[in-house]
């Protein structure tokens, strides 16, 4: 239940940083002095790059919708159990969500304090990866979701009513592949922003691989548990990657 705090700082802080992008990308107006004097120091580009302003902005609404949808999942969706969250965890999940979201904004290029756009028109920049990344972005959100509904029906009756905080095996959609495929799809949803960014931006890699290794890791613990304590549970089920790990 505390991941709901996570979503809700992503939602308002997030929601900002996408509000004053889109205030400099459509309207011209410049970023406030200390949000960009932030940026600087985070190592903003100032140069007048190509499709990145429209790529940073994609990814920032594609942040902001996730967080939408992950804080709707924490509220309505998930059973969660009444296993307390280590402060250490639950501080730098408040911090992540904040510096993820600076992280986008500091890939816009900048033209002083407002962001570089080629042309008049940003929609001119869009590219065929802003289309892939798109897709890939809705395709994971919905398969993670559904995951999420799955997981959340294990401790409900049919009326929708939660009954127990007990652990069961999960059946359905991506969960006949892999034990955590909401940890995968969560790697895809950075991946497709990612593609967004063009393949090529080190940056978002960096995200990208902390991302993988900690759901990666998140990943295996569930498996090793799902193993031990069921023991017809499917032996074909990898961890975390179809048929490899």
């Amino acid at each position: 239940r505390y991941f709901s705090h996570f979503y809700i700082i992503s939602v308002l802080w997030n929601g900002f940083l996408l509000w004053c992008l889109s205030q400099s990308l459509f309207l011209g107006a410049p970023f406030p002095s200390w949000l960009h004097g932030l940026l600087r120091i985070l190592g903003a580009a100032q140069f007048q790059g190509g499709e990145l302003a429209l790529s940073a902005f994609l990814v920032l609404v594609f942040l902001w919708l996730h967080s939408i949808r992950r804080l709707f999942e924490c509220l309505y969706v998930s059973v969660f159990s009444n296993v307390m969250i280590h402060v250490v965890q639950y501080c730098f999940g408040l911090v992540y969500y904040v510096l993820v979201g600076l992280t986008v904004l500091s890939q816009v290029p900048m033209d002083g304090r407002n962001a570089y756009v080629t042309g008049k028109n940003v929609l001119m920049q869009a590219r065929w990866f802003h289309i892939l990344g798109m897709m890939m972005f809705i395709w994971s959100s919905a398969h993670q979701y559904k995951c999420h509904v799955i997981l959340g029906n294990l401790r409900k009756n049919k009326a929708g009513v939660v009954i127990h905080c007990n652990h069961r095996i999960p059946f359905g959609d991506w969960f006949e592949y892999v034990s955590s495929p909401n940890y995968l799809a969560e790697l895809m949803i950075y991946v497709s922003m990612a593609v967004t960014f063009g393949f090529h931006n080190f940056t978002w890699w960096l995200v990208v691989t902390n991302v993988f290794f900690s759901q990666a890791l998140s990943a295996f613990l569930s498996h090793q548990f799902y193993k031990s304590k069921f023991v017809s549970y499917p032996k074909h089920r990898k961890a975390f990657l179809p048929f490899l790990f």
